[in-house]
Parts: C-alpha cells; structure tokens; sequence
C-alpha cells in the first residue's frame, strides 16, 4: 500500500467506482432493451408492409387414345414468374396493442428506477471499501507501533535482567507479548492486503494515498422524517409501483385475448408466363375478423395467472415499503451506535494514554512491573484500535443511511461525472426509427459512441 506524492479523496473514489463499474454499464443496457420493447410496441399499432416472390416451373405428361384410335404422349412445361405487395393493418385486437405500449412504458419507468437503486449499491460499496481501507491501514500502523514499543520493553526488560532487577519470568513475558504482536500485525497485514482487493473490485482502481473526508453527509433530523423522504423518493419503492400498474395491464391485455380481431389486408401482385407473353396483374383488399371460441381453457388460464402475478406484485410492494421503513431506522440504529462507540472510545485512549505513560514511569521507579506495562500499553492499542473502528463504521453508517434514502447517487453527492440521461436513449427508440430514417441515423451515432457496433 504504498502511498504516491497525490492523494485520493472519497469523492475521487465514488467517481471512479461510478465511471469503472460493470455493474452500471450491465443495467444500462438492460434498460435500452427495456426501451426497445416500447418501440416494438408501437411497431403493432402500425401497418406492416411486405413482399412476397417467386418463380415457379410446372412440367408432367399426359397420354390417351384420340379419335382414330391411336395413342398419343404429350408433354407440358409451363414457367411463371411473379410479385406481390402486401399491406396489413389490425384495426382492432381488443385494446390489447395499446395496452402493451402502455405496459412496455411502465417497465420502462421500473427499470429506470431499479437502475438508480444498483447505483446506489455500486457507490455504497466503494464508500465501505473506502473507508475500510483506512480501517486496516491505521490498524496495521498501530500494530507496527505496537511491534517496535514491545521490542523496546524487551530490551529494558534484559537490561534489568542482566542487573538483577527483573527476574526471567519477566523477559519471557516481553518476549511472548512481542510474538503476539508480531502475529496480530501479521493478521493486520492480511487483512489491509484483503481490503485493498475489494477496493480493486468496487471502484476499479488500486487504493492510493487516501484522504480521510472531513465530514460526514448532512442527513435528516429524525427517524421519522427519514421515513418519510424514504417513502417518497427511494427508487425500489418507484420500480415496483410500475410493476404493479404493468402488471394491472397485463390483466387487461388477457382479457383483451378474449375478444375479436379485426384487421385490414391490400395486396397487389404481378404474374407473368416465361413461355408466352401472357400476364396478369391485380390486386385485393379484404377486411378480415377472427375471434377465438374454444382454446382448451388457456385464454382463462392466462388471465388468471395475470391476476395472480398483479397480486404477487402488490405484495412485493408492501414488502418493499416494509423494508424500506426498516433499513431506515436499521441505518439510524447503526449510526447512533457508532457515533457513541466513537464517544466512548474517545474518552477510553484519553484515559488509556494516562495510564500508559504513568505505569511506564512507575515501571522505571520499580513500582510496578513489566507485565503491568505491556498490559497497559495493550489496553491503549486496542482503544485506539476501536476508535478507529467506530470512527469507519460511523463513517459507512452516514452512508447506509443515504442509501436507505434513496440519496447516495451520483448527482446527488455532486459528483464530476458525465451526465446519465435516462430518456435520452428512449426518445430517440421510442418511435420505433427505421435505419434509413434521420432518427435512424441519428440512433447509429448513440451506438457506435457507445461502441455496440
């Protein structure tokens, strides 16, 4: 973990985590094929236009006995050729079009939201990575002190040997408290190596020389003001109210299934002979309706596996708003505890610090012992310890309580990233553009800068 001459600030890291995950980049295309389908939606409100063509060669023979009685053979060869042009158009399936387009609109919004809520997990779990790595880093210094102060008492403890002033009992104590410290740093160690990997995996970047923040994110005053935020603007709450609305559609485009289609067809066709010059050209135009009688049961079957998949829905939605309650004051929980542990600790390395240096100095008057020094310098290492424990934890908890929020997003932590408009993508697909079309053109410029072509 070497440091480099610049250093890296939290903010540094949300943007790099922001800028360098998959996980985004993964949900973001989800979400243009979420786009898609509205475009494909809409494509079954429209006309269809195609062709159809083909060359055909018929040939067989044919026998018989004419009017003198003599058997003739003859052969036939007939070659044609022809085209057609069809155009067709449902005037009317029951609203279930409109009703699709409708739907595929409302997974549209769902996945925007849900989209929000994996960038919240993304920025959360480098701001945790952050903040742990100054967790082990100044928990691997205390033990390197650690290590050099114990190395230190044992050499006095042998020179006080050596006079007579400590027995060997009191050696072999520094002496096993210093491989116990060496063991603890060697853990330390490990753990930072452990630390420095996740920060690798959450903001896509080796940690550098990080710099502590210096405050923590305003939050609200109280849990049930929290709540309330919470409620209205937290992106799992507003994915799945689409979802219910989608699939409240979904009931009525089952039903729709039930009823008649009525559709409108115009062809216009040319044939021609290759034998001869006979040809035929003409068209036809036929309003057609169809409408299921008897399917077996499936019709009824899928709308009752709609209602049942609404209901899943709204259940999913009273568990999300349960959840989103209990993060919340989980969050405001876990910031009180740690805000107190900080306190707490705070006061414990004062006191500990007191206490080190007086037995340390009662030591040298033969006052107390050498196994009271390292007890109290123990005591002191692992206060300080904690408080650097409680001050990380107080750190990620301010966090967790954004998340619970639905605030830990990159524009609402001001982050320098470019913008992510969520519908910019969706205008342009929306209208279901042909390749040859300016919105056409226009969609294969988006792609090629997103390098999907």
């Amino acid at each position: 973990m070497a440091a480099p001459s610049w250093s890296e600030t939290l903010a540094e890291a949300l943007t790099a985590a922001y800028m360098n995950s998959g996980l985004l980049d993964q949900n973001r295309a989800t979400l243009r094929a979420a786009d898609e389908d509205v475009a494909q939606a809409l494509a079954e409100l429209r006309p269809v236009l195609r062709w159809t063509g083909n060359i055909r060669r018929e040939y067989g023979y044919s026998g018989g006995t004419n009017t003198f009685g003599i058997f003739v053979e003859s052969g036939r060869v007939n070659q044609t050729a022809s085209i057609n042009l069809i155009a067709e158009i449902v005037l009317y399936a029951g609203g279930r079009n409109k009703l699709g387009l409708d739907a595929a609109k409302e997974q549209v919004l769902a996945t925007r939201a849900q989209l929000v809520a994996i960038e919240q997990q993304v920025l959360l779990r480098a701001a945790a990575a952050f903040m742990n790595i100054r967790r082990f880093a100044e928990t691997t210094a205390l033990r390197e002190n650690n290590v050099r102060v114990i190395q230190q008492e044992l050499r006095a403890a042998r020179d006080r040997f050596e006079v007579g002033e400590v027995t060997r009992t009191d050696v072999a104590l520094a002496e096993a408290r210093l491989a116990q410290a060496r063991a603890a740093l060697a853990a330390a160690q490990g753990d930072l190596i452990v630390a420095g990997e996740e920060y690798l995996a959450a903001v896509g970047v080796k940690p550098r020389n990080l710099v502590n923040p210096r405050s923590l994110p305003k939050l609200p005053a109280s849990v049930a003001e929290a709540k309330k935020q919470a409620l209205y603007q937290h992106p799992e709450l507003i994915s799945q109210q689409h979802a219910v609305t989608a699939a409240e559609l979904a009931i009525l485009i089952a039903k729709g299934a039930k009823k008649p289609t009525v559709s409108l067809e115009g062809s216009y066709g040319v044939t021609e002979n290759f034998d001869n010059s006979a040809y035929s050209r003409g068209g036809s135009i036929t309003l057609g309706a169809s409408g299921p009688i008897y399917s077996g049961g499936a019709l009824d079957s899928s709308e009752r596996q709609a209602v049942a998949n609404r209901d899943a829905q709204r259940g999913r939605l009273h568990v999300v708003l349960a959840e989103i309650e209990q993060n919340v004051g989980q969050a405001y929980a876990n910031l009180r505890v740690a805000r107190a542990n900080r306190t707490s600790f705070e006061e414990q390395v004062r006191a500990a610090t007191v206490a080190f240096r007086g037995v340390r100095e009662e030591a040298k008057l033969g006052a107390r012992t050498t196994l009271d020094v390292l007890d109290a310098e123990q005591e002191l290492l692992d206060a300080r310890a904690s408080l650097v424990g409680a001050q990380v934890d107080e750190a990620i908890a301010s966090y967790q309580v954004l998340s619970s929020l639905g605030l830990l997003t990159a524009e609402a932590l001001h982050l320098d990233v470019p913008s992510f408009d969520p519908s910019a993508y969706y205008n342009l697909v929306k209208k279901a553009p042909r390749n040859r079309s300016k919105q056409g053109a226009e969609l294969d410029r988006v792609l090629k800068a997103l390098g999907k072509e």
